[in-house]
């Protein structure tokens, strides 16, 4: 086994936490794959796994190796594309991460006609509703949707949403209009969050109001949430793209406007920069156009 592929073969183990599946991945026998690892591990002199009879885990110095092991293989990968031309043509398996309801929503219509348009690409969307680390978890482009810290990656701002307050006409019907913040306290609240129930909600520019709530109802999913809203259950808070359709057609109406936090921006963010590989260049082209002409998104 050559140096590359040993490279191949710890970062498959690392990021599958075992032997046989890292193998497995690489199309190898887990012997092979232990074999190798243990050479590498000879040659450096290090041990870059502790083992146990149910799991392997990275030791400290294999945790800083990994993300060096990722960069290697990057750099390699990117010459070898200059050299055959694929720097040039979209070609490979993009890797993406979005926030779940965007991703149902915005990301998977455009993937699938960017994927239809250029049939040397596959892709792997991962949806979760938290930030995924680019590099250790190896995503090529990542959908954020918030103010970005500090990083060297490279962004790009496709959009806004608001979070919004809305019911359905006839849970208005029965119970009124909110006119001011504090009569939020006295409604019906269908609270959304998959990790765990949020009672504040913050309200103004700077989000310096406050309004504790106590919800009657409580679910992990936001898709749920918006469905007992819409059939006139109680109120909800969402992000605007989340409700956009039903706003639109009268199913829900938003309230408290005037109250609403500044908007939140969204970006396409990915890490190479300008030395991204055509997929990913071809990619975040393709789609920052379609998301910046969607209504819902400004």
């Amino acid at each position: 086994m050559d140096r590359l592929q040993s490279l191949e073969v710890f970062i498959a183990v690392a990021e599958a936490e075992s032997f046989a599946e890292g193998a497995r991945r690489m199309g190898l026998s887990a012997p092979s794959a232990t074999r190798g690892v243990k050479a590498l591990e000879d040659r450096l002199g290090v041990r870059l796994f502790s083992r146990t009879t149910r799991r392997v885990r990275l030791t400290d110095v294999g945790t800083t190796y990994l993300e060096d092991a990722r960069h290697i293989l990057a750099h390699v990968q990117a010459a070898e594309d200059a050299a055959s031309g694929a720097a040039a043509n979209p070609v490979g398996e993009l890797r993406l991460t979005c926030p779940n309801e965007f991703g149902r929503i915005h990301v998977m219509p455009i993937l699938t006609e960017f994927l239809d348009m250029y049939t040397r690409v596959s892709a792997e969307v991962v949806m979760l509703d938290r930030v995924a680390n680019m590099v250790e978890e190896g995503f090529d482009v990542a959908v954020r949707i918030g103010p970005l810290p500090s990083s060297g990656l490279t962004a790009v701002r496709v959009g806004t949403v608001r979070r919004v307050i809305c019911g359905a006409p006839s849970y208005f019907e029965r119970h009124g209009y909110p006119q001011t913040l504090a009569d939020l306290t006295g409604h019906q609240i269908v609270s959304a969050s998959a990790a765990g129930q949020i009672t504040d909600w913050r309200f103004g520019v700077d989000q310096s109001e406050v309004v504790r709530l106590k919800p009657r109802l409580h679910v992990s999913s936001v898709a749920a949430s918006i469905t007992a809203a819409r059939q006139g259950w109680g109120l909800v808070r969402a992000l605007s793209y989340q409700v956009g359709p039903e706003l639109q057609d009268g199913q829900l109406q938003s309230i408290l406007t005037g109250y609403e936090p500044a908007p939140l921006p969204i970006h396409l963010v990915h890490v190479e920069g300008r030395r991204a590989p055509a997929k990913v260049r071809t990619f975040i082209d393709f789609a920052k156009v379609r998301l910046r002409s969607a209504q819902i998104l400004q």
